[in-house]
C-alpha cells in the first residue's frame, strides 16, 4: 500500500475545505496546505467500492440505521479496542461538534460550569460558551516535552461548580494517548463531584507503535456518566460523509441526549454515510495497518528533518493521531508573525496553536496525513524560509 500513500491526488477545485478554503484562511492559494484534519490519501477501496453500489441504486430517500451497522461498529470497537458495546447503547449523530452542544445542553444547566483542557481542539473552547454555559480552563501541563492533567487544578475546577468535562482522548493538537492510571485518577475527581464526561475518542485508531488506547467507558464501574463519541471518519478519511456514534450505557443518560439533538434538530441518516461506515468498519482493517505503517516513516522524516535542519522548531513527541505540535517558541516571533513567517515566507500553511487555546502561542499544527514527498516539500520550503530569515 506504500505506493497508494505515495500518490498524489489533486483535490484543488472538489469543493475541499482544506485546499479551496486556503484563500479565506491564509489570505492566498499559494500555500502546501497541511492544516485542516484530513488525509489526502484515498479511501479504502472497500468504501469506494460500497458508495458506487450505493449510487447505482437512483433513490436516495430518507434512510434508517440498518441493524447491520450496528453490528458493524461493535464488531470493531470488540476486536480493535477489547471494548464490549451493546447495541442499545449507540446513538447516531452527524458528528462530534454537534454531540458536543447537544451534550452540553442535555447534562448542565445555564450556571452550570464545563472545563476543558487546552490546548485543545477548538470547538471545545467554543462550545461551552455558544450554549450559554461557564468554560472552566484546565490547561495541560507541558512536563520534560510532555504534556499530562494537572489533577489539582481540575479538582479546583470541579468544586466551582462544574457538572461536565469535555475530554479529548487521545488528546488533539499535543498527540497524547492518555494512560489507564491517568484516566482513572480522572475518573475518581468526577466520581467525587459528580461530573460527566464526554469523551472525545474519534483519534482513536491512529496510534503510533506501542501505543494502546484505553477507552475511558472501560475502566468505569458504573459511577461516572460517561458519553463517549466514536467515528469513522479521521480512522478511514470520510469526515465529509458526517456520521459518527455515541455510546451512552445509561438509558435515562440516552433520552436526555436524544431530546437534545431533537430540540437542536440534529440527526437524519444519510445513505451514503451509512454504506461506507459500514464498510470501513467491516473491511477497512488492513488499510488502517498499512496507513499506520506509512504515518509511522513520515513522522521519522520529520522528527530526523526538524533535529538537523530546524533546531529551532522542536516536535512534542506524538503517541497518535496524525496531528504533529511544533513547538516554534525559540523562533522569537509572536503568533501574527509565526503565521505570517509559514504563510508568506515558507508558503506552508500549517494551523496556529493560538487557535486551540492561549496555551497554544508559540506553537504550530502540522497535518502530516499526505504523500511523503508532499511533507519532504514543506519541510525543505520552511528550511529554506529559516535561512533567509537569519
Amino acid at each position: 500500500m506504500g505506493n497508494e500513500f505515495d500518490r498524489v491526488i489533486p483535490r484543488s477545485g472538489t469543493s475541499s475545505f482544506k485546499y479551496d478554503g486556503r484563500m479565506k484562511f491564509f489570505g492566498t492559494n499559494d500555500v502546501l496546505p497541511l492544516w485542516v484534519a484530513d488525509m489526502d490519501f484515498a479511501v479504502p477501496a472497500a468504501v469506494r467500492d460500497a458508495l458506487v453500489a450505493r449510487a447505482a441504486h437512483p433513490i436516495y430517500g430518507y434512510t434508517v440505521y440498518p441493524e447491520s451497522l450496528y453490528e458493524a461498529l461493535t464488531g470493531w470497537l470488540q476486536t480493535r479496542h477489547a471494548w464490549p458495546v451493546k447495541r442499545e447503547w449507540i446513538v447516531w449523530c452527524p458528528g462530534v461538534v454537534p454531540a458536543l452542544h447537544a451534550s452540553i445542553y442535555a447534562f448542565t444547566q445555564p450556571d452550570d460550569a464545563v472545563i476543558v483542557q487546552p490546548p485543545v481542539y477548538a470547538p471545545f473552547l467554543a462550545a461551552p460558551k455558544t450554549v450559554g454555559r461557564r468554560l472552566l480552563p484546565n490547561p495541560l501541563k507541558l512536563e520534560d516535552s510532555r504534556y499530562c492533567f494537572d489533577l489539582e487544578n481540575f479538582e479546583r475546577c470541579a468544586i466551582e461548580g462544574a457538572r461536565l468535562l469535555l475530554l479529548c482522548s487521545p488528546h488533539t493538537p499535543v498527540g497524547r494517548v492518555w494512560q489507564p492510571d491517568e484516566l482513572q485518577a480522572l475518573l475518581e475527581i468526577c466520581e467525587r463531584h459528580d461530573i460527566t464526561v464526554v469523551s472525545d475518542e474519534i483519534h482513536a485508531d491512529l496510534l503510533y507503535p506501542g501505543k494502546h488506547h484505553t477507552p475511558l467507558a472501560r475502566l468505569n464501574d458504573g459511577t461516572v456518566k460517561i458519553i463517549t463519541a466514536v467515528a469513522p471518519s479521521k480512522t478511514f478519511n470520510i469526515p465529509g460523509l458526517w456520521l459518527s456514534a455515541l455510546i451512552v450505557p445509561d438509558e435515562k443518560d440516552r433520552t436526555a441526549i436524544e431530546k437534545a439533538f431533537g430540540t437542536l434538530h440534529i440527526g437524519a441518516a444519510n445513505p451514503f454515510s451509512i454504506v461506507a461506515c459500514e464498510a470501513a468498519y467491516r473491511e477497512g482493517a488492513p488499510w488502517l495497518d498499512d496507513l499506520l505503517d506509512y504515518l509511522e516513516a513520515t513522522y521519522k522524516l520529520v522528527r530526523t528533518f526538524l533535529q538537523q535542519h530546524l533546531p529551532l522548531i522542536k516536535l512534542i513527541e506524538s503517541e497518535g493521531t496524525y496531528l504533529l505540535w511544533l513547538d516554534c517558541r525559540a523562533m522569537g516571533l509572536n503568533d501574527k508573525q509565526l503565521k505570517q513567517f509559514f504563510v508568506q515566507q515558507a508558503g506552508v500553511g500549517l494551523s496556529p496553536g493560538i487557535i486551540f487555546g492561549e496555551q497554544g502561542s508559540g506553537f504550530m499544527r502540522m497535518n502530516i496525513a499526505a504523500p511523503r514527498s508532499v511533507i519532504a516539500e514543506a519541510l525543505e520550503k520552511i528550511a529554506g524560509a529559516e535561512r533567509l530569515r537569519k
